[in-house]
Order: structure tokens, then C-alpha cells, then sequence
């Protein structure tokens, strides 16, 4: 019997989320609507009405797989449009963008972040780690409550300025940094809203942005510059590695790529570490099962020792329980992608020039993928759950071609982290709740954390 002949499918237009539903809710609530949205698409590619700017949503894990990793030549980072217009104004060409610069920077900078050289670093960063956790003794004794994002920042500049920069940039000046990067995080909100708006339109936010970035400059550029005379004998910090490094048609990065890869690098090394970590306090002090599981997993693992590099690999529960953290919390938010030529995705046809919105917030936190994905449960990534979830369903770091450079890096320095403080404290928070989450650059707790700490040995006796 000869079978019939299949039928091609023509590829339908996407549905459409309207105005209405989508630009009010945006402004009260940007990170609840987001994942509203992504409810209401139930994994299907749709379109949303922002005015004249009309994006298509991808949520689902084998589209956002043909998106960054087996069509990514296509989707390439959406550099004149959504999301990172704004910020280009900051990180200019470079690691963060896309085409030759970001290739040539991939090539320079890709060398200092293998796994197996961050793995030879571990022991340093720990030691620098515990030098930072030591200062937390005498407030603990006070009982005098601490901020949490701030003692992070101290221990993720100590660390980073230390290892990766070999101390061109100073700790201090490190925490200028971030507090102009957490100024720039909260003046783009506007543009980020409202991405069809020309840079040239006054918007609330432009000032503070520029004053930030000039003080960043001013930071950063006299260090670039010093560097210069002295890289072909300073080791392989990272910006003596970018003035040296040859691209890959053996040319040499300009001054003005060096200072972007520098700025971007001490963004992408600190503030997603300290500003994910933020919401793993409240986490676990709001499940004691979870909380009991941790400690016993690090008491037993690390004990009184300092912690290094042998204990990691034996911190499988706190593993887990960081994963979680970035299911709720990713790294990157948002990862838009603009369509080179026309392609059909999930039977919709994409044009060229199109923009795609891709968000892990939004697959993250969708009932279509994840049971109760509003519960903290570290469980999910339990080695046999992961090995039967789709790979893009969890994808804090983005994929394919893009994904982080940083990723086994946050790893290794989130649990060493986590790992020094719980070995040595336990902890009471001040505050009951969870903070909510501010849509920034970057995501950012809406509150602080802050609680007060008492020694392991105290609570024990």
C-alpha cells in the first residue's frame, strides 16, 4: 500500500498578547507580568503589542534551543534594540556584544575562564573569601545585624580584584564601581520599558546614567592606560591578558575595546554573584528542611577546616540548592536575538529583522515546565529530574555560542561563599520575607537583606 502523500504545513502567524495586557502591568509590576505572559502564551511563539515595536515571545525549550544554539548565526544579539541599546552606552563593543568584536574578545578572553584554569584558581579565591568572612566575627559577637548584599560586594571585589585582576583595581575602587553600576542598573528601567524610544528623546534616568558612567570612566581608563607599558611581563590578570592578546587575524585590541572588556568583566565577575546570592538567605530561613540539609551537608563536608578546592566537588546538596536559586534568579534575565533572515519557529514564520524576547524568568517560573514553580525546591536538581528535563528549560547563563564565559566561575564562587559563611555562622533574618524583584540590567532584590549572625561553635554548645 502506498502511503499518501504528506502535506506541507504552512507556517501560520503568531498570536498576539495586546497593548492593553501588556504595557501598564509592565510599569507596576515588570517582573509578575513578565511571567504572565510567558502563562499566557502556555509555550506557544506569540507576538507582543508594544506600540509600533512588536516582538515575538519564545518560551519554549526546544524553540529557544534552535534559537541560541542550532540557528544562533541567525538570532544574533539585538544590539539596536531591546535591552541592550541602552547599555551599550556603558559596555560599548566588546564581550557583550556581537560580530567581530565580541569574537575578538571571545578569542582573547575565553583562555582565562577554562574550568580547568578557574579550578586551579579555587584556593586563592577561597583564602581571599575567608579573609573577608573573618571581619564578620566581631558584629557577630555584637549581635549588631549586617547587610547581606554589602558583605557580599566586599567578599566578591576582595576575591575577583584579587585573583582575576591582580589588584590594578583596588577593592575600593572596585565598590565605586558597583555602585555606579547599580546606579546605571536602576537608570535604565525607562528605556528598557519602553525600547522603541529614540536615545535622543530626554527620559527619566539619562543624567544619573551619564554621571555614572563618567565616573566609572574615570576610574577605569587611568588603570587601562597604566597597564599598557607593563603587559607583555605582568602575568594573566585580565587586563593585562586583553592588551596583550592577539585577535584571532592576529591583530590587537584597541584602548577603547580594552576599557569595554574590562568594565564588562568586572560587571559579569561581581555583581550577578553578589546580587543572586541576596535572595538564598531568606530561601532557606523560610524552609528548615532545606536549611538543615545545607548545614549538615557543609558541617560535614568542610567542619572546622577552611574551605577548598577537594570540598567543592563533595557540596552536591548546596549544588542544588544554587541551581534553584538561578531557576528563580537567573544571571542574564533577558537575552533578546534579532532574526537575520526569515526561519519558522514552532510552525510560526519569524521575518527577518524581527526581534525575539528570550527570558529565563519567564521559562523558569512557567507552570508548563515546571511543577509548583513558584516553590523553592531544590529537589528539581536532583541529578536523575535534570537528566529527564529538556536542557533549555533551565538556562540561566543563556546558550550555545553566547553563554556566559563566567559560568563555572559563579559556580566555584558562590559555593565557596556560601560554604565559608555556613561553616562559620548561622543566621537570623531581620526582615520575614522574601524582597521582591526589581527588572533592572539586571534583577535586583527590591529590598535588603540583613541579619545577624552567631558563631557555629556558639549555637552548638
Amino acid at each position: 500500500m502506498v502511503a499518501p502523500p504528506t502535506v506541507p504545513v504552512q507556517p501560520r502567524r503568531a498570536g498576539s498578547v495586546p497593548l492593553r495586557h501588556v504595557v501598564p502591568n509592565l510599569f507596576r509590576d515588570p517582573a509578575r507580568t513578565l511571567v504572565e505572559l510567558g502563562e499566557r502564551s502556555q509555550g506557544e511563539v506569540v507576538k507582543l503589542s508594544l506600540g509600533a515595536f512588536r516582538p515575538y515571545l519564545i518560551t519554549r525549550p526546544e524553540h529557544l534551543q534552535r534559537v541560541l544554539r542550532e540557528k544562533s548565526d541567525n538570532y544574533v544579539r539585538a544590539g539596536d534594540g531591546l535591552q541592550w541599546r541602552p547599555l551599550k552606552r556603558l559596555f560599548g563593543d566588546g564581550i557583550l556584544s556581537d560580530g567581530d568584536y565580541w569574537k575578538n574578545s571571545r578569542h582573547v578572553l575565553q583562555p582565562l575562564f577554562t574550568a580547568r584554569r578557574v579550578d586551579s584558581l579555587v584556593d586563592r579565591l577561597a583564602e581571599a573569601i575567608e579573609e573577608v568572612v573573618d571581619e564578620l566575627d566581631e558584629p557577630a559577637r555584637a549581635g549588631q545585624p549586617v547587610d547581606m548584599g554589602t558583605v557580599q560586594a566586599r567578599i566578591v571585589c576582595s576575591a575577583i580584584m584579587r585573583v582575576f585582576f591582580a589588584d590594578k583595581i583596588s577593592v575600593p575602587q572596585a565598590m565605586r564601581i558597583m555602585e555606579a553600576q547599580d546606579a546605571i542598573a536602576w537608570s535604565v528601567m525607562p528605556r528598557l520599558l519602553v525600547p522603541w524610544a529614540p536615545l535622543a528623546m530626554p527620559m527619566p534616568g539619562d543624567r544619573a546614567f551619564r554621571q555614572a558612567v563618567q565616573l566609572i570612566d574615570d576610574t577605569v581608563l587611568p588603570i587601562v592606560r597604566a597597564a599598557r607599558g607593563t603587559a607583555e611581563t605582568d602575568g594573566d590578570d585580565i587586563i593585562a591578558t586583553l592588551w596583550r592578546g592577539r585577535t584571532e587575524a592576529g591583530g590587537r585590541l584597541d584602548e577603547r575595546q580594552v576599557r569595554d572588556d574590562t568594565v564588562s568583566m568586572v560587571a559579569t565577575t561581581t555583581e550577578t554573584t553578589i546580587s543572586v546570592l541576596t535572595w538564598l538567605w531568606p530561601h532557606i530561613a523560610q524552609d528548615e528542611q532545606i536549611a538543615e540539609r545545607l548545614y549538615e551537608e557543609i558541617d560535614r563536608v568542610v567542619g572546622d577546616a577552611p574551605v577548598r578546592r577537594e570540598h567543592l566537588r563533595e557540596l552536591r546538596y548546596t549544588r542544588q540548592v544554587l541551581d534553584e536559586l538561578l531557576r528563580l534568579y537567573p544571571i542574564g534575565w533577558l537575552f533578546p536575538r534579532r532574526a537575520l533572515e526569515a526561519d519558522v519557529i514552532g510552525g510560526v514564520r519569524i521575518e527577518a529583522g524581527a526581534t525575539l524576547v528570550v527570558s529565563p524568568l519567564i521559562t523558569h517560573r512557567m507552570s508548563a515546565f515546571w511543577d509548583r514553580p513558584e516553590v523553592f525546591d531544590p529537589d528539581r536538581f536532583d541529578p536523575e529530574q535534570v537528566r529527564n528535563r529538556h536542557r533549555y528549560a533551565h538556562f540561566p547563563f543563556g546558550g550555545g555560542p553566547h553563554q556566559c564565559i563566567g559560568m563555572h566561575l559563579f559556580y566555584l564562587e558562590a559555593m565557596l561563599i556560601v560554604a565559608t559563611v555556613l561553616s562559620r555562622f548561622r543566621f537570623r533574618l531581620v526582615r520575614q520575607a522574601l524582597p521582591g524583584i526589581k527588572v533592572a540590567a539586571a534583577l535586583r532584590p527590591l529590598q535588603r537583606v540583613e541579619v545577624t549572625l552567631q558563631p557555629v561553635r556558639s549555637v552548638s554548645a
